[in-house]
């Protein structure tokens, strides 16, 4: 049975996806204590880039701001592969966005926003979070977004978990 945060989620219309596989030699996310990190989140949907490129060159802002907000659910679900349960997020803490940016594209900001914003929307007053927006010259893939997040869990014991 799907807790509230994925009731939330199924009534904004989004579905929690699969565990993006790694690309390389890391894990999704890994806990320490109380705290899930998540690795850099790209923007996959079923193993694919829908979208690749600059932003503010190959593609928009307002399309890199979407890539953002699947990057925060493919944050999610790594969370959940650690956590067993999206409700024992008791805050988010931080958002790690990365922007493929055009040499003249500044910003950053207002596409991190669709990670930010998804988080707020799904979570309330736990998804607001510190953040860094940071433009960078090429991601993975030739991603135009990647996104990391770190969250708090509830009962969470030991110094490290899987």
């Amino acid at each position: 049975m799907a807790g509230a945060v994925e009731a939330k989620l199924a009534e904004l219309g989004l579905t929690l996806p699969d565990v993006v596989p790694p690309l390389a030699s890391y894990q999704p996310a890994v806990q320490s204590g109380v705290y899930v990190y998540t690795s850099g989140q790209l923007p996959m949907v079923d193993g694919k880039l829908a979208v690749t490129g600059k932003v503010g060159a190959e593609v928009t802002p307002d399309e890199a701001k979407e890539l953002a907000k699947t990057c925060a659910l493919n944050a999610l679900a790594a969370v959940k592969s650690i956590a067993g349960d999206l409700d024992r997020i008791a805050r988010v803490v931080k958002v790690v966005g990365f922007v493929a940016s055009a040499s003249d594209f500044t910003g950053q900001p207002a596409v991190i926003n669709g990670a930010s914003e998804l988080l707020g929307a799904v979570l309330g007053d736990k998804g607001v979070h510190a953040r860094s927006a940071v433009g960078v010259a090429v991601l993975p893939l030739d991603a135009p977004v990647e996104v990391e997040v770190q969250v708090e869990l509830v009962g969470a014991q030991g110094v490290f978990e899987k």
